[in-house]
């Protein structure tokens, strides 16, 4: 029974800290970005997306920790051997969470750096450059709202029922 509570709790967190983390990248990526970029005169614009994704990536590596860490839980806490499910959301988590601390650790600096020394994209070697890495961080930030969305129904539909606990 304990074990039942514990992987439930390890469940419930991982559901919030994915909600925060693919919910924030839907928010800040599909809705506030481009209305920034689009209203905001360059390089005003581009300075302000880039704290606000400096400071979205503390969330979203911390939010990718505990997802990992509910993880470790829920596969210490189970009885007998993972299902294949089980082990398709355990390597899903690490893959999502790898993609989270590349953007956080990699992409977002490299973007900010190259804004801050005056590259535009599109112009120059510089430019061309930062295009690349925009690009990059584009389908980094896809591949975790796609992979954060099936964790969240994985996260649901892999918790054992109590009855399959005891059977």
């Amino acid at each position: 029974m304990k074990a039942g509570r514990l992987e439930l709790g390890a469940t419930v967190v991982a559901v919030l800290a994915l909600s925060i983390w693919v919910g924030g990248l839907v928010a800040l990526g599909a809705c506030a970005a481009p209305l920034v970029f689009k209203i905001v005169p360059a390089p005003l614009s581009g300075d302000a997306m880039g704290a606000v994704f400096r400071r979205f990536d503390g969330l979203a590596m911390g939010a990718a920790v505990v997802v990992s860490g509910c993880e470790a839980v829920r596969m210490w806490a189970r009885e007998g051997a993972a299902t294949t499910t089980e082990r398709i959301r355990a390597a899903l988590v690490v893959v999502t969470a790898a993609a989270a601390i590349y953007w956080g650790v990699r992409l977002s600096p490299s973007i900010v750096a190259l804004h801050a020394s005056g590259a535009v994209r599109g112009f120059g070697e510089g430019g061309a450059e930062l295009e690349r890495l925009h690009e990059q961080a584009e389908a980094v930030a896809k591949t975790e709202v796609t992979l954060g969305l099936l964790l969240l129904a994985l996260q649901v539909t892999t918790l054992r029922r109590s009855t399959e606990k005891t059977a």
